[in-house]
């Protein structure tokens, strides 16, 4: 079976592979401080089910704590070394089976191996002090080798940290009308898609959340990042989508699929 991927909106995504369900970054909210969910629902309650959530970093919009206590008990948690301590409310997470990772931890879930990478990205829980701790991408290996990049910029040793892979999972915006170097654009994207030539690429990390009353404000860094992202160079064929909603967008990815 091929492994089955749902962008849910921003870095939320469900991965589906060997039976197992992988959910990235949770974050089921319409509202999250000064930013609105302005395209697309709320993820439907499907995207709760999850038999492990992989958490690259502690920004509020990627560790949603409102979003986690939605999970069903027992759900396995995987967050970057030092959360536990570095985020308030994290106590009311109790119910769920969590383990902290830094890069090359490895774990198992069911069939899939799911390995810790680095990230270019600050690490810190914002504005609440000076805790750190790693941001992070992830691996996910099974019937597919699935990278989730988090939320990261380029940097020197991409390929060599995260190996050969078949389907990227990378962020091509962000909610602001500027990105600095610890993020990626769709012309950095598209630069980590040369460096690390998986066979698919879904773009996501855009398109979802924007500022409260900056509508008018560089709209097309809201609008158009995903498909910048598939213009520059000659990939692979797009793997067409087999279900698309008002919640979400789906693929089908499997080992002889590519983007040309």
């Amino acid at each position: 079976m091929p492994a089955e991927i749902t962008w849910w909106g921003h870095a939320t995504c469900t991965v589906e592979d060997s039976g197992v369900r992988v959910l990235t970054d949770p974050l089921f909210a319409r509202r999250l401080a000064h930013l609105r969910r302005r395209r697309g629902g709320t993820p439907s309650p499907e995207a709760r089910r999850a038999d492990v959530v992989l958490v690259s970093h502690l920004h509020a919009d990627h560790l949603h704590v409102p979003s986690l206590q939605a999970l069903a008990p027992g759900t396995r948690l995987l967050v970057p070394r030092g959360a536990p301590r570095a985020v308030p409310g994290f106590g009311r997470l109790r119910h769920l089976r969590i383990r902290e990772m830094a890069p090359g931890d490895e774990t198992t879930v069911g069939d899939l191996l799911v390995r810790a990478v680095p990230a270019r990205h600050d690490g810190r829980r914002l504005p609440v002090g000076p805790q750190r701790a790693p941001a992070l991408g992830y691996v996910v290996e099974g019937e597919t080798r699935t990278y989730f990049a988090g939320d990261t910029g380029l940097f020197e040793s991409m390929a060599k940290e995260v190996g050969p892979v078949d389907v990227a999972l990378l962020p091509v915006g962000g909610w602001g009308p500027f990105l600095g170097e610890e993020h990626l654009d769709a012309g950095r994207a598209a630069r980590a898609l040369a460096m690390l030539g998986p066979r698919a690429a879904v773009p996501v990390h855009y398109g979802t959340f924007w500022p409260i009353g900056m509508d008018a404000v560089r709209p097309h860094e809201f609008h158009s990042p995903g498909t910048e992202f598939a213009r520059p160079g000659c990939w692979p064929r797009r793997v067409p989508p087999c279900r698309r909603s008002r919640r979400s967008r789906r693929w089908a990815i499997r080992r002889c699929s590519c983007w040309c």
